[in-house]
């Protein structure tokens, strides 16, 4: 797949006046052209026109499937990102987005410890790394933040 620099330079060189057909606007993605069928069947996107039959897509198209594949990359699903391309206003997508980001911002923090577990088993010199202090208290350190009502009473 492409990176998002490489498909703003796409961008920016189309004119826009011109149109492509969709396995054009497929191949610049690095896409199936069935995906781009098949998020138009979700309501994702939608040919600008056909001519002569075949799907017509426009600069317009480019910055749309860049913003799918962004979102879907970012954990969303085609239903939250039709919900977000297609808010009744500013207030309405923010709200979804926000939802969004403290997703994402869980998943930054559950990946940054993964790494720092990982980090120290590379550096680790103890035979049966389980038995190690320091990976322990880590273990249980994280263990303690996905369950903190573990073991407390609640009543």
């Amino acid at each position: 797949m492409l990176d998002s620099q490489a498909i703003l330079q796409v961008n920016v060189n189309m004119k826009s006046s011109d149109s492509m057909r969709i396995g054009e606007l497929a191949e610049r993605f690095d896409l199936a052209p069935h995906v781009l069928r098949h998020w138009e069947s979700v309501g994702l996107l939608t040919p600008a026109a056909r001519v002569n039959g075949r799907r017509r897509y426009t600069r317009d198209h480019v910055v749309r499937v860049m913003t799918i594949i962004r979102a879907k990359a970012g954990g969303m699903s085609l239903e939250q990102i039709r919900a977000v391309l297609d808010a009744a206003g500013r207030g309405e997508r923010r709200a979804l987005l926000e939802r969004q980001h403290a997703e994402l911002e869980r998943r930054l923090a559950e990946l940054s410890a993964s790494k720092r577990l990982i980090e120290h088993l590379m550096e680790c010199g103890a035979d049966d790394f389980t038995q190690c202090p320091d990976y322990r208290r880590m273990v249980e350190n994280a263990a303690e933040f996905q369950n903190p009502h573990e073991g407390v009473c609640v009543t």
